[in-house]
């Protein structure tokens, strides 16, 4: 079967091996060669097990190499744990737009769910409550947010690139994107089925309470609420706001004791080698998030997130930069491999052993979530290293001088 300029299929793959490979070696990078070795191993000998003659989309199968051609070390059945953003529905409004991800979507999500938010410079996400919290990392540009807890005090502050800020449960609030080019952010939830388009809206409230209840409620005349919408307005255009220091005395009383607002792009990194660093924010120092924590990897070419598992709370990804693979070993035999790259969510079961490798020639950065007050992981790497080495050595027969090499101490970015 031929395509329509007459290259067979075959013909096609095979060029585009042999280009693949031809590029990787004019990089030095080996990476990819690693990746192509893995997946060679389990071929037949006529290379037929790797065609694929019939109907195809290429563009996907492309972004998603190691499920179609997996290394040989993947095995049984994993359900996936990937989606992307690119694949959701966009509800598009003047002043920005919004898409989310939910265990509707992606069935292995069951704690967390994520909104990919978008606002213009004056954008409003109005006001609004919800009944899980809201965990937010800012992605691009510059944003207000404003909240009021139980007892009336406020919280009004910006935000900017590699910000973080909490809002606890039920705790009403809103978003606006300042000049010059608005804001883009990532809005993670607590609760996997949450739907960011099923909020307590201010103007939906308003709108479905008679303003003879309204006007009682407020002291004023039911005239003077007649200008209220008859709708919810979910994001709307407004001018931009003017000084953070008069929205904050505007907003008077007692400010919330505890912050909403974490810088995480000014703390130093709580793990850093020359393979790459990880700053985490969690309840020991974003006091406010009790309910999530993070992390922010880099990694940079050539590195790897090491092997390692997290005991307290499935992991829930988000993909900034660059392109990696992840492997997830959910023992039994099974372990499966999957691509990802910017926009892309991945999802790892609690204690389930997994790694991530920068499989492009560029700085790959990565969130980790967790619904849990605070970080955990554990190393492979280091619960061999303070393991009895011959104990060890008894299970896979590796030698005493292979066991000294092995780091002590959790890199988390490799090599050292």
């Amino acid at each position: 079967m031929k395509e329509d300029n007459g290259v067979s299929r075959r013909s096609l793959l095979k060029s585009g091996i042999a280009a693949l490979a031809t590029a990787t070696a004019a990089t030095g990078y080996a990476a990819g060669s690693a990746q192509a070795a893995d997946r060679q191993t389990d071929r037949g000998s006529s290379d037929r097990s790797s065609s694929n003659p019939g109907p195809r989309n290429s563009a996907l199968q492309e972004q998603n190499t190691d499920s179609f051609q997996p290394p040989s070390t993947d095995h049984g059945d994993t359900p996936a744990f990937k989606y992307s953003f690119s694949l959701s529905h966009n509800r598009t409004y003047k002043g920005g737009w919004a898409r989310q991800v939910t265990v509707r979507d992606f069935p292995i999500s069951k704690d967390l769910a994520g909104v990919n938010m978008r606002l213009t410079a004056g954008g409003i996400r109005e006001l609004h409550w919800h009944v899980p919290a809201e965990w937010a990392y800012m992605i691009y540009g510059a944003a207000r947010i404003t909240a009021v807890d139980s007892q009336g005090r406020s919280f009004v502050q910006d935000v900017g690139a590699g910000d973080l800020w909490y809002f606890p449960s039920g705790v009403p609030h809103s978003i606006q994107g300042l000049s010059p080019d608005g804001a883009e952010f990532l809005l993670v939830f607590d609760d996997g089925a949450f739907s960011e388009f099923d909020t307590f809206q201010i103007s939906d409230w308003m709108a479905h309470t008679p303003r003879s209840v309204l006007a009682k409620n407020f002291g004023v005349s039911e005239a003077a609420l007649r200008p209220i919408p008859e709708r919810e307005l979910y994001i709307f255009q407004a001018p931009v706001p003017g000084a953070l220091e008069s929205d904050q005395r505007a907003a008077g009383r007692e400010q919330v004791p505890t912050p909403y607002f974490f810088s995480l792009r000014a703390q130093e990194p709580a793990r850093k080698t020359r393979s790459g660093e990880v700053r985490i924010a969690d309840s020991k120092n974003f006091a406010a998030s009790i309910s999530v924590a993070a992390a922010l990897v880099r990694v940079k070419p050539g590195g790897l997130r090491e092997l390692h598992w997290h005991p307290n709370a499935d992991e829930w990804q988000y993909y900034v930069s660059g392109q990696a693979r992840m492997t997830v070993f959910a023992a039994s035999g099974r372990a499966r491999t999957m691509d990802f790259a910017p926009g892309d969510v991945g999802y790892v079961l609690r204690s389930t052993g997994h790694y991530i490798e920068n499989t492009s020639d560029s700085d790959l950065v990565f969130i980790e979530t967790f619904k849990s007050p605070y970080y955990q992981d554990i190393s492979l790497s280091q619960w061999i290293a303070h393991t009895p080495p011959e104990l060890i050595a008894q299970h896979l027969h590796i030698d005493m001088q292979t066991l000294a090499a092995i780091p002590r101490e959790k890199a988390v970015v490799v090599p050292l």
